[in-house]
């Protein structure tokens, strides 16, 4: 892999913004495996003086995970215990983040602010080494005990933390299943060997259970990265999740030999298997009960490769229907809490939403359960995911985009607040979609609105704060600050006018202005400005609506600016009936 990354990392984009080979590489890593784009990733990197044994922090709020990079590009193959002890000085550090924010260099103090925040929202931290190297005996043996140690330490402290390293070969075959991502599908030989399993048909489907070591199940592809669980109905709760420690505990304490009696298994389902005396091929693999198992004992992975006695039962079903797997997914999570996201995908009040759209746009879909695909005959610019449309509520009608990037309060503490209404417009579903679909157009690679590079980097959540601005625009245009347009009656009236490609530059333009004049304010003593923290707060708002209100003033005074500011007035002016007040969500 060394000579693989060495020749891609010469590309002008690795060349031309990352300074040595060192950042080039973590760099390649965000791109190509965990699909960071090419201004996230160069917002993501930290590495440089001062960093502090931190090459790079992503926050990922989709999944409520943090990563901490810590990489090692090397040539010679061989990695021993001093980067362990790096990643292990990050920890140390990050528990005490006002004194790291205090002696770290400029990029790792925002970001450390922007980690504070995911910290108090219980965010999963995840230190990960990545090295085109192989570890020495001795670093496995140090790995061992320093998952060991973070482990107990979680037990007593609410800073929870897990480990890993993902070395040239997990690394290979995080690329390999990368380029194939538009259509994943995991193929693996696993031996069964040192197992006890039996084959039976059932109900006309081919079964086979088996007691898997514990050190057959690391060995399984795309644990850690997610891949593995694609049809499961959540991902991974973090280690700090209860179930989760007492997994943790068993693995490391006196009674690891009793771990298959404690444990309920792992439902595998796949497409095809075929079992050949002791190896059993497996095609299309996926794990829909067991996430939060594999990837707890992932994290004793050292632990786990040493031990002959521990064991888990396994249950592998060649299903081949989508819509079967589907449910044994959902039945097989029955036996605890699933998020609240998955749980609403069958409430009523998003059913009646589904059906109600469905029967105006035949050609569109709407999506409730995680996973699920519209049909191909459907306009995939009329498709709506209940998540997307839950956030675009929440930026649209509650005015509250900083709040939209949280699914698991969306669907948890704002649902009611969200959903009240199972008869809420099918119109309205279709506007706000179609006012989403017209701003993602916009934050392409090619930046068509000239947007600061920082936003880019926030598109994970920013997109929302562009909505938020498209409402304002009628709600100002129209002196009803304090009100929400109609989705349906602003896209028809914009679209009728030809303007709304207009109407969201102007919005777009205005958030970017928002964020510029926010960065140019002065800070108190010893505070960096932090735009993810300053995007995820309301203060931003206010600076949102102002720079709004700027824009449509200095319009007369720009070139051609007042036949602009016209047509604008045109294509924005509403009815009082067409605006009502915002749905509280704070």
């Amino acid at each position: 892999m060394y000579n693989f990354i060495k020749k891609q990392i010469t590309a002008d984009y690795f060349q031309q913004r990352f300074y040595n080979d060192g950042q080039r590489f973590v760099a390649w890593y965000l791109r190509n495996v965990l699909f960071r784009d090419m201004n996230e990733t160069r917002d993501d990197i930290t590495d440089g003086a001062d960093d502090k044994q931190i090459d790079a922090i992503i926050i990922d709020d989709d999944n409520s995970i943090v990563r901490i990079i810590q990489g090692k590009f090397i040539q010679s193959g061989v990695v021993d215990a001093e980067p362990l002890r790096e990643v292990l000085s990050s920890w140390i550090q990050i528990k005490d983040l006002s004194r790291l924010q205090n002696v770290a260099n400029a990029k790792l103090q925002r970001k450390l602010s922007e980690l504070a925040a995911a910290l108090d929202e219980d965010y999963e931290v995840s230190f990960e080494l990545i090295t085109t190297g192989k570890l020495t005996e001795s670093a496995q043996n140090d790995l061992e005990i320093f998952q060991k140690e973070l482990a107990k330490l979680g037990e007593n402290d609410d800073f929870d933390a897990t480990i890993h390293v993902i070395d040239d070969d997990e690394i290979r075959r995080r690329y390999e299943y990368a380029i194939e991502s538009d259509n994943p599908s995991i193929n693996f030989k696993l031996s069964l060997s040192g197992s006890k399993f039996m084959f039976h048909e059932i109900a006309g489907t081919p079964v086979i259970v088996a007691a898997l070591p514990l050190k057959e199940c690391i060995k399984l592809p795309g644990i850690k990265d997610g891949t593995l669980f694609q049809k499961n109905v959540r991902q991974s709760l973090g280690s700090s999740n209860t179930v989760n420690k007492g997994i943790r505990n068993t693995i490391t304490g006196d009674k690891r030999s009793d771990f298959f009696f404690f444990h309920n298994g792992i439902t595998a389902l796949c497409n095809k298997m075929d079992l050949d005396n002791e190896t059993l091929s497996l095609h299309g693999l996926s794990v829909v009960n067991g996430c939060q198992s594999l990837n707890t004992i992932l994290s004793c992975s050292e632990t786990v490769k040493k031990v002959d006695d521990s064991f888990i039962l396994v249950r592998f079903y060649e299903i081949p229907q989508r819509d079967r797997a589907d449910k044994i997914s959902i039945y097989t999570n029955s036996q605890s809490a699933v998020k609240a996201r998955d749980l609403r995908s069958n409430d009523k009040r998003v059913l009646a939403i589904k059906k109600a759209y469905e029967l105006k746009y035949p050609s569109g879909y709407f999506v409730t359960k995680r996973g699920e695909a519209a049909p191909a005959d459907r306009n995939k610019d009329h498709v709506v995911e209940l998540s997307g449309f839950a956030k675009n509520l929440v930026a649209w009608h509650s005015q509250r985009p900083n709040l939209s990037y949280g699914e698991t309060k969306i669907f948890d503490k704002y649902f009611e607040t969200l959903f009240k209404n199972k008869d809420y417009s099918p119109a309205n579903v279709f506007a706000l979609n179609l006012w989403m679909n017209s701003v993602f157009k916009t934050w392409v690679t090619e930046n068509p609105l000239n947007l600061n590079e920082t936003l880019l980097s926030m598109r994970a959540y920013a997109p929302y704060h562009h909505l938020y601005a498209i409402a304002m625009c009628f709600s100002i245009s129209n002196n009803q600050s304090e009100r929400v347009p109609s989705p349906s009656k602003s896209y028809e009236i914009s679209m009728a006018s030809g303007m709304v490609a207009e109407i969201v530059k102007v919005a777009g333009i205005s958030l970017n202005m928002a964020l510029e004049a926010a960065a140019n304010e002065q800070q108190p003593a010893n505070r960096v400005f932090s735009p993810q923290n300053w995007i995820k707060s309301k203060s931003c708002l206010s600076g949102i609506n102002g720079a709004i209100r700027n824009y449509f003033s200095m319009l007369p005074m720009m070139p051609g600016g007042a036949e602009i500011k016209k047509k604008l007035t045109e294509a924005t002016a509403l009815k009082s009936e067409d605006f009502e007040y915002r749905w509280s969500a704070d």
